[in-house]
């Protein structure tokens, strides 16, 4: 330990640093790792001991994030098989009036959504009169906040702003205090809103979202 270190400063400079910086190894746990540690009659010096609670600190950082994980799977398990169930559902319904009014029952029965509603672009005779239910023309300025989310074409979600929640819920726009809206392409669109205002949030992850857009544009489609 005596001997020059090439390149740097001598054993007693490093030591004498060590003495004058005892928590340095706070900053560096990952350097406690790689040292040598002596030992005498059997006995670990303290650094060995510091070694062994680094090492169960990552431990259970690991199985802390494993835990996260194993949640987040059992989470979209349970979603896969609800996506799959609406799907299934909207396949059996007969016509328009009950694929829509099929998509509602599901949405607020097994996703829990406290308010659904639905703004397509184009008139159908066949189409439920429905509080949950609008038709606008594609050419209302009512649509224009809306303009860059359908060309865009991916779910949003949040807070909306005032103007597009007063198209989307009415009088039951006070409530809403976020909302995942999705684009049914060339259709309009699908909003689902929550008075929980963590419930949708920017950032979160979309892909179910998209793969039950997609499935009420096919269940539609068929009868175009």
């Amino acid at each position: 330990m005596s001997e020059m270190l090439k390149d740097g400063p001598n054993a007693l400079e490093v030591a004498s640093f060590l003495r004058r910086h005892p928590r340095f190894l706070d900053e560096f746990p990952d350097l406690a790792l790689t040292l040598a540690v002596p030992r005498e009659e059997g006995q670990a010096t303290s650094l060995a001991s510091y070694q062994l609670q680094v090492l169960r600190d990552k431990n259970r950082e690991l199985n802390r994030r494993l835990q996260e994980l194993y949640a987040i799977a059992n989470d979209n398990e349970r979603l896969t098989i609800r996506v799959h169930q609406l799907t299934l559902a909207l396949l059996r319904a007969r016509d328009p009036a009950e694929t829509l009014r099929t998509l509602v029952a599901v949405l607020g029965e097994d996703f829990s959504s406290e308010q659904v509603q639905l703004v397509l672009l184009q008139a159908d005779p066949r189409l439920p009169a429905a509080d949950w239910l609008q038709v606008v023309a594609p050419d209302d300025p009512a649509l224009r906040p809306f303009a860059e989310f359908l060309v865009a074409g991916e779910p949003l979600c949040g807070r909306l702003q005032p103007e597009k929640l007063d198209l989307l819920f009415g009088e039951r726009a006070a409530a809403v205090q976020s909302t995942a809206l999705l684009p049914l392409a060339g259709r309009g669109m699908l909003a689902i809103g929550s008075a929980d205002a963590n419930r949708f949030f920017p950032g979160m992850g979309t892909l179910f979202l998209r793969l039950m857009a997609e499935t009420v544009v096919a269940a539609l489609a068929r009868y175009d």
